[in-house]
């Protein structure tokens, strides 16, 4: 006969976390920014085998436990497959001169001076088109990488700048799923929540920007203007550059506008990106293939949509550059995810995370403390589970009952969520955000946060409106204008 459920104690709640927290501080001490390709990974399965031997002890069965990981995994599937045709994505708009057109127009137009500012600004305004910080870092992201390193910019500060941009976008964008994702599990309208989200995510822009400024403000570019025209001497080299490379770049931003689906949007803008390559980048298709002929581009073409792409010009850092992307690129971030949501599963399913979140939730005394708490627990669950969107559920479904029973707007919910979960998510080395982050951008989580300006000061005004009960909507109150 089998033992009966119970539930789990808060030693043992905690017990798969702090196995966790402690292998992954481990990991990053003994392997540094390769922790990420492996042996995170490894600590995240092995805190779920600490997690699942505990709920079969109180009285869960190995079928049951496997049901909930197959659940978990199965939240992430549409996840992965985006993941897998942005690498795609890469492979072809590398090859077919999307990026390197970019990168050139980008070293033209920047300054050195204002360049950080306004690789935020850029980024924002193609974020809320597309609705999608990843495919932002994806695309325009990696050119100003590119342009970086042109104008001999912090990589670091370039990809804070990026995210903070991307990330504002995201949050200020109908078509994001996450921004879909929180007012929906907090009981609260779409646009009312990007309304409300914008009183927190205006001012952090503002004041992101004003840092990006004064870090670029004692930059000279005179030095850096002779590396900037030979950059771009080889990039005309090397590649057909003119505007009507960037058509797959709009195809892309048009598909996302009429509200199609990011999967097959991505999926036409990669082989718009090969059917490009063939019609126009000739001469490097056929210094990639091994033989001539249509079908020899063909191979080149498909190899960048698997594998990537590959530039061997003779300078290093324009090889780094303008190589990479293919499906088989983002295999380590799909390993992570699926470890990550395994983890998350195990922990959910088993009552050990609702034990954890159960017993904050018993010591909230005031409003201050419920909105700080949840915003504190949202960061939280991204530690523990590695996933933004489990980050926005766990937390949503724990403390909406305790929000309308305090009589508090679910708007407050739905705008503490956003700024605890989804935008702290790029801050957590472990996180699959801030791992794919690391996978599009090349620069690590623990070198970009310093400089991600707006993930790090949403949270931190979120807190102080609360502190000051600044804009904390009550129910029986009258909405404000403009809310």
């Amino acid at each position: 006969m089998s033992k009966a459920q119970q539930a789990p104690s808060n030693l043992q709640a905690l017990t798969p976390l702090v196995a966790l927290i402690g292998m992954l501080i481990t990991s990053v001490w003994l392997f540094g920014d390769d922790s990420s390709y492996g042996p995170n990974q490894i600590a995240l399965l092995i805190a779920a085998a600490i997690g699942s031997v505990i709920a079969l002890y109180n009285g869960y069965t190995w079928t049951r436990i496997q049901e909930g990981i197959t659940r978990g995994i199965s939240i992430a599937l549409g996840a992965i497959l985006i993941i897998l045709m942005v690498g795609a994505l890469i492979g072809t708009w590398l090859l077919a001169g999307v990026v390197p057109t970019m990168i050139y127009y980008g070293l033209e137009l920047l300054n050195p001076a204002w360049f950080y500012a306004a690789s935020c600004l850029i980024c924002a305004v193609v974020s809320i088109s597309i609705g999608s910080s990843w495919t932002t870092a994806a695309t325009i992201g990696v050119a100003l990488i590119g342009v970086a390193v042109g104008l001999d910019q912090s990589l670091a500060i370039t990809a804070g700048a990026v995210l903070s941009g991307a990330y504002f976008g995201d949050k200020m964008s109908p078509l994001s799923d996450t921004t879909n994702l929180a007012p929906a599990v907090a009981g609260t309208e779409l646009f009312a929540h990007i309304r409300y989200m914008s009183l927190v995510a205006v001012p952090a822009l503002v004041l992101a920007l004003i840092g990006y400024v004064l870090l670029g403000g004692g930059e000279s570019g005179q030095a850096d203007m002779a590396g900037l025209v030979v950059m771009q001497t080889q990039l005309q080299t090397l590649f057909n550059i003119n505007v009507g490379m960037l058509v797959p770049l709009a195809v892309l931003f048009a598909l996302a506008i009429a509200r199609v689906p990011a999967l097959p949007s991505i999926f036409i803008g990669a082989m718009l990106g090969g059917v490009w390559a063939l019609l126009f980048q000739p001469e490097r298709i056929a210094a990639m293939a091994s033989e001539t002929g249509i079908l020899a581009s063909i191979e080149v073409v498909w190899l960048a949509l698997a594998d990537g792409t590959v530039v061997e010009s003779g300078e290093d850092n324009l090889d780094r550059l303008l190589s990479g992307g293919g499906m088989s690129s983002m295999l380590n971030t799909v390993w992570l995810v699926l470890c990550a949501m395994t983890f998350g599963a195990v922990m959910e399913s088993t009552g050990l995370l609702r034990q954890l979140l159960d017993t904050i939730v018993g010591r909230i005394k005031s409003i201050t403390s419920l909105v700080v708490t949840t915003i504190l627990t949202a960061f939280s669950t991204n530690v523990m589970t590695a996933d933004q969107y489990m980050a926005i559920v766990l937390p949503g479904r724990m403390f909406r009952a305790e929000f309308r029973e305090r009589k508090l707007d679910p708007r407050v919910l739905s705008r503490s969520l956003e700024g605890g979960g989804t935008i702290t998510s790029p801050l957590v080395p472990w996180n699959t955000c801030a791992v794919y982050m690391f996978g599009v951008l090349g620069v690590s989580p623990l070198q970009y946060a310093p400089f991600a300006f707006f993930l790090l000061l949403v949270p931190l005004i979120g807190i102080l409106y609360a502190y000051f009960d600044f804009r904390i909507l009550r129910l029986e109150e009258p909405i404000p204008p403009g809310s």
